[in-house]
């Protein structure tokens, strides 16, 4: 019974996991590779800059940047062009627009 607990409890903490952003200086040390477009049609996430950490809620695109590394969920690299990217993002105006545009590229937050 303690078992069926915990993984229930650690399948909903991986679901709800906030958005706390890093962006480190070189590739190699990120998680995922993000590209900015100019569009919000080519994007695959429409993205959000929160103020606070506490604002940055589950894997909807809303991202609070940190200051440090250890303090993030996730560590993205921004590359130069679109084909070196796992992820292409669009930043949004406001929260409400934040929105998953491929959910195939999802499990890239989780």
């Amino acid at each position: 019974m303690r078992i069926l607990l915990l993984i229930i409890l650690l399948h909903l903490s991986f679901g709800l996991k906030a958005q706390k952003i890093y962006s480190v200086q070189y590739d190699y040390q990120a998680d995922v590779k993000v590209f900015v477009t100019n569009y919000d049609y080519q994007a695959d996430l429409l993205v959000f800059k929160v103020k606070y950490d506490y604002q940055a809620k589950e894997n909807h695109g809303l991202w609070y940047f940190t200051d440090y590394d250890y303090q993030a969920d996730k560590k993205i690299f921004f590359t130069q062009y679109d084909y070196q990217a796992d992820l292409k993002i669009y930043f949004v105006e406001y929260d409400y627009q934040a929105k998953w545009k491929n959910m195939n590229k999802m499990h890239l937050l989780y």
